[in-house]
């Protein structure tokens, strides 16, 4: 566009999950409103719907970035994702009650891909503003992981900066989480 440095951005979160009745995830997504903006969705935490609403979102507005977000219970600081890898495993079922079969999320595709966010950069500019960060090698082996590596392989050489970062629980959430990590949604 126009305006240098202003990328366009499509931004997504995710729905509560496990019976929790909140997700930071989805809290900033609705919370957030910048003009680099061009789209943001909440996403259903649905192993069969999830990455494919994902991927028909970038196809309809094309984004020069994309950043989605996601729930990491217990981890004290943001999180910027390093690596999407291609496997998954089902240790809990998704908001259908659909537990994933153990294995490849695509077939005959690379075991792995990396952000293409600049990871550096945004941890340095959190710091700076002391905003609790680090770079994360593992999105674990659900939805987190599941809609990042399906992101990068359909992203792969087409020349968006796409990646995901989990997000601490919020404080709202510390009745459902006791003794977990949290971090005000307003700093998020």
């Amino acid at each position: 566009g126009g305006n240098v440095g202003v990328k366009t951005v499509l931004l997504t979160g995710f729905e509560p999950f496990n019976n929790a009745t909140l997700n930071p995830s989805k809290e900033v997504v609705e919370k957030t409103n910048h003009r680099s903006i061009v789209a943001k969705e909440v996403l259903p935490v649905v192993f069969s719907k999830a990455a494919k609403r994902l991927i028909e979102l970038i196809e309809e507005v094309k984004p020069e970035v994309v950043i989605a977000l996601g729930q990491a219970e217990g981890r004290p600081q943001i999180n910027l994702e390093r690596v999407a890898i291609n496997y998954m495993q089902g240790q809990i079922a998704d908001n259908e009650g659909v537990f994933a079969l153990s294995g490849e999320i695509t077939k005959d595709a690379p075991a792995a891909y990396f952000s293409t966010l600049p990871l550096e950069l945004i941890s340095q500019s959190l710091t700076a503003v002391k905003i609790p960060v680090a770079i994360s090698l593992s999105a674990g082996s659900f939805l987190c992981n599941h809609i990042f590596y399906s992101m990068q392989h359909h992203l792969h050489g087409k020349g968006a900066h796409s990646g995901f970062i989990h997000l601490p629980l919020i404080s709202e959430q510390s009745n459902e989480f006791p003794n977990l990590a949290t971090i005000e949604l307003e700093m998020m």
